[in-house]
């Protein structure tokens, strides 16, 4: 998958509405990552890190998995 150009540098993008983190290098389905870039609801992580966007509370997303989208707060 091609990264999006906002999220170019980066591996593990978050959804702030779902708390869940994709892998861009892994992730095949562009529609769920254009839907967080143009909502503008897109996190990244320093270090750009799954260990990192754990700690922050996010998780790891799956093919299947959902959530309910909720407001993000910042």
């Amino acid at each position: 998958m091609q990264r999006p150009s906002r999220f170019a540098h980066i591996q593990f993008l978050g959804d702030k509405r779902t708390q869940f983190v994709y892998d861009l290098d892994t992730w095949t389905n562009t529609e769920i990552i254009d839907e967080i870039v143009n909502n503008e609801v897109g996190i990244c992580f320093a270090p750009d890190t799954l260990p990192e966007a754990r700690n922050r509370g996010y998780t790891l997303a799956t093919v299947g998995d959902s959530r309910r989208h909720r407001q993000p707060h910042a």
